[in-house]
């Protein structure tokens, strides 16, 4: 029986196998970025510009219908069967809304640009240099003085 292992020997190693690495801030993964709550949210398309309006029409005519699903695969028939005429109205208000989105997120970005810009002034005030010369002044004052 030499070299065989004992029950406890493999249970254990069984069990350090299966363990997952311990999870990081609030459960996330850790190579996503944190999303921005102020970032605008992308437009809709004009399909869900069209499901915003089916979905209350489906409502009012199913009162008892209680299935997500069921919504959806009627407003996907009905889309489906809409032709380019019946959809303008939903391609215009979409268009309205990515004009609209694209504006804001000029904004957007323009106010993170300067944002980026304002933290990197706040933090390095001063060269490195500056830096540098100060620390000398304080740890070699003492010693230059004695020199002379």
């Amino acid at each position: 029986m030499k070299g065989s292992k004992s029950k406890s020997d493999t249970k254990s190693s069984k069990l350090s196998v299966n363990k997952k690495a311990a999870p990081t801030k609030a459960g996330k993964k850790p190579g996503k970025a944190a999303k921005d709550p102020n970032k605008p949210k992308r437009p809709a398309s004009a399909f869900f510009v069209f499901m915003e309006e089916f979905r209350e029409q489906y409502k009012k005519e199913h009162p008892k219908n209680k299935s997500v699903a069921a919504v959806g695969k009627a407003g996907g028939d009905k889309w489906k069967s809409l032709s380019e005429a019946d959809k303008a109205p939903y391609v215009a208000k979409a268009e309205k809304r990515k004009v609209e989105y694209e504006k804001n997120m000029k904004a957007y970005n323009k106010r993170q640009a300067e944002g980026v810009k304002g933290d990197e002034e706040d933090e390095s005030e001063k060269s490195v240099s500056e830096v540098n010369d100060e620390d000398d002044d304080e740890e070699g004052s003492g010693e230059e003085e004695d020199d002379e």
